[in-house]
């Protein structure tokens, strides 16, 4: 019989990975705490209709690429795709997010969206999410995106790009959807691709966004939304872009840029890297105010990013393994009890180690100690156990003692 094996686009992560994911999770413990945030856990599934109104129902996300079934409640039920509908769903819940009293959270864990997969982009993939809620102050804008860039630089990565964009609000974003719309209607529409054909009656910015050739080439000369801004929308991403400014960060103003869900407005920004391929999106975000309103709570401004962990796992040095601080041998059947409790004993005591009692030569257990870097090889034989000893070889001097078992308890 055949073994069983893994879903298509579903990973398996072994510690050499997952090294690096827990790397990542422990830097955004330390980072984002420095700021304020607090860890926040949420569900990874959720009612279907949250993410239709949170990312939109006409953007590829939600039309495409969701795991929607019906469970035995007869409930549409979705495994989310993205973490900020699901934290924000949390927080409304709970009664923790008020216009002008700013709260501050970050999650991570899995996300789920059916797509072709391909390096860093799995069906399955992990992502790092931080939200700010409550301010609507572009200050707020600047300390996330700096949140990010430091915890960027916590993970020793280099050579990224930050690229950022205003995408207007609900009073100017009419009048420039109006003219991307007239713009599109100009042009041979057999030149687009079918989900652009599509999006130009549903969601005409989302056009900007795709990444078919064809279509980039069509949109190069398409209105830039800055032509269109109102006056508080300039007036924000101008004190953005001062601050940013003065805070050493460097990036680029990308007029094309929108990321791909609907609940962006205002200040937007994606972080780029070119070592990784076509996926070259490894962190973005932006202003969400609105959101919370439309998901049933108060009508209180949000600001947030999302990292993929997956894509950042790509361009980090390789961590090597903890080194062992020892290795304990048996080669007397009698002393299999007395070893596992020895290094029982040696691991209360902060020290790290295996407990090797199968059968096997010296030689080979000693190889094995060496392989895995062990400081120390711990060894009970024949001789050892009679005596009520243990001999302790240094691994790295090369000098070796024994020791009375005793002297551990």
């Amino acid at each position: 019989m055949s073994a069983i094996q893994k879903i298509k686009g579903f990973a398996d992560m072994f510690p050499e990975d997952a090294r690096a994911f827990t790397r990542m999770e422990d830097a955004a413990r330390e980072v984002f705490t420095r700021y304020g945030f607090g860890e926040l856990r949420i569900p990874v599934l959720e009612r279907t209709e949250l993410f239709a109104k949170g990312i939109g129902e006409d953007t590829d996300v939600v039309g495409k690429e969701m795991y929607t079934f019906t469970d035995r409640g007869d409930r549409s039920l979705t495994l989310r795709p993205e973490a900020t509908a699901g934290a924000l769903r949390a927080c409304i819940e709970a009664g923790v997010v008020e216009p002008g009293k700013p709260s501050r959270y970050f999650a991570f864990g899995p996300m789920f969206r059916y797509e072709r997969p391909q390096k860093g982009r799995m069906r399955q993939f992990h992502q790092i999410d931080a939200e700010l809620l409550g301010s609507a102050e572009p200050q707020a804008d600047v300390e996330v995106i700096l949140m990010l860039q430091d915890y960027l630089s916590e993970l020793g990565i280099g050579e990224l790009s930050f690229e950022l964009n205003s995408l207007g609000c609900r009073e100017c974003r009419p009048n420039y959807r109006a003219a991307l719309t007239a713009y599109f209607e100009s042009l041979d529409a057999s030149a687009l691709c079918e989900d652009c054909r599509r999006r130009m009656k549903t969601n005409p910015l989302r056009v900007l966004d795709c990444k078919v050739p064809g279509c980039k080439a069509l949109v190069a000369d398409a209105p830039a939304i800055a032509d269109h801004l109102c006056g508080g929308c300039r007036d924000h991403f101008s004190a953005v872009l001062s601050l940013v400014d003065r805070a050493g960060l460097k990036y680029t103003l990308n007029p094309r840029l929108v990321r791909g869900l609907d609940y962006y407005q205002r200040t937007t920004f994606e972080v780029t890297s070119g070592a990784i391929g076509a996926q070259t999106a490894v962190a973005g975000g932006g202003r969400y105010d609105g959101l919370v309103q439309l998901l049933g709570g108060p009508d209180a401004p949000g600001v947030g990013f999302a990292c993929g962990m997956e894509r950042l796992a790509l361009l980090m040095d390789k961590q090597e393994a903890p080194r062992p601080d020892f290795f304990l041998a048996v080669t007397d059947e009698r002393a299999v009890d007395a070893a596992v409790l020895l290094a029982h004993k040696l691991r209360t005591r902060g020290l790290a180690g295996e407990c090797d009692y199968t059968s096997g030569s010296m030689k080979s257990r000693l190889r094995h100690a060496g392989r895995i870097n062990a400081k120390k090889c711990y060894i009970i034989g024949p001789d050892e156990f009679d005596a009520g000893k243990v001999t302790v070889k240094d691994m790295e001097e090369g000098g070796q003692l024994s020791l009375d078992i005793a002297a551990f308890d």
